[in-house]
């Protein structure tokens, strides 16, 4: 009878030891599924982005021109495209244009959306309307919008000289044709473009401050500025940054904009990196020297997320 009931009992106890889960296995399984979801996202990177960076590289130190296509032949010329490149005065040029676009249209975007950010940021009758108005500059194509300003600025019958010339301030301003005003120009419509954006990212920003903070202030007496510059710019700090990274990296690298305002002229007056790589590779056909100003642009924009990252982390200690 004793032989019976251990005999019994053995098989029970050993079956459900067998159907235990292994603590290995789920946690391979696990791994495996968090891969699955990170694949795609990986193989899409290394595709569109991974691939063209390397083969932009490898084409900067290569005599690749349109016989190319067809031979597939690309001679090595070791550093001869880079020294052709940072040997022509029109790099040096097309540089200092774009540190001058790109700061002024910064500047502008985020002052001036910082500012309607803070005025949309209180309710007065029709709020909603006019946020979703001044949202327009953004949804429009940029090309779009180029050509519309390009037409508004012309020297001749733009609206803005007929406007000018209407109320006595002079009609006849150059705007676009003008070595001198061009650059400037081409900067006032980046801004007009890039103002929504700021503008919707900031309002955001600003209705997650406590409202409690703003109350504490004006029991304490503490003038407009001084809740602005105590509070409202402390917390929107990492707003601020995100905004900034944003711009910068879209600004930095605007062609299209440029193309339709002023092909990168009077003079080349407004040449920068982006207009002057379209130009070594799709007007010039020559690649090799359009893969070197490329890789500049993309060098300026690792330099700029290493800087802001760094920040970011020193903020975070």
């Amino acid at each position: 009878m004793t032989t019976s009931t251990v005999t019994a009992v053995a098989p029970a106890e050993t079956s459900g030891k067998a159907t235990a889960p292994d603590p290995g296995r789920q946690r391979l399984r696990r791994r495996l599924a968090q891969w699955g979801f990170v694949a795609p996202a990986v193989v899409f990177m290394l595709l569109f982005f991974g691939y063209p960076l390397v083969r932009n590289v490898v084409m900067s130190f290569q005599h690749y021109t349109p016989k190319t296509f067809f031979t597939g032949e690309a001679p090595f010329n070791g550093t001869d495209n880079w020294s052709s490149v940072f040997q022509d005065v029109l790099f040096g040029k097309a540089l200092w244009h774009t540190l001058v676009f790109t700061a002024g249209s910064l500047l502008g975007q985020f002052c001036i959306g910082l500012a309607l950010a803070v005025f949309f940021n209180r309710r007065f009758p029709l709020n909603g309307v006019l946020r979703s108005l001044i949202l327009l500059p953004w949804l429009v194509p940029m090309v779009v919008s180029g050509i519309v300003w390009r037409r508004i600025l012309d020297q001749d019958t733009g609206v803005l000289n007929t406007f000018l010339d209407t109320v006595g301030l002079g009609g006849s301003t150059p705007w676009l044709t003008s070595p001198d005003m061009a650059l400037l120009s081409v900067i006032l419509v980046n801004i007009w473009i890039g103002i929504p954006f700021n503008m919707v990212i900031l309002y955001g920003g600003l209705q997650e401050i406590p409202k409690e903070l703003y109350e504490a202030s004006a029991l304490d007496g503490a003038s407009a500025w001084r809740t602005f510059r105590s509070i409202t710019l402390p917390m929107l700090k990492p707003v601020i940054t995100v905004v900034l990274v944003l711009g910068f990296m879209s600004t930095v690298k605007i062609l299209d904009l440029i193309l339709a305002l002023t092909d990168g002229g009077p003079a080349d007056a407004t040449q920068t990196l982006g207009t002057l790589t379209y130009q070594n590779s799709f007007v010039e056909l020559d690649f090799g020297a359009g893969a070197v100003v490329g890789n500049v642009l993309i060098l300026i924009s690792a330099v700029f997320a290493v800087f802001y990252l760094r920040a970011n982390r020193t903020e975070g200690k």
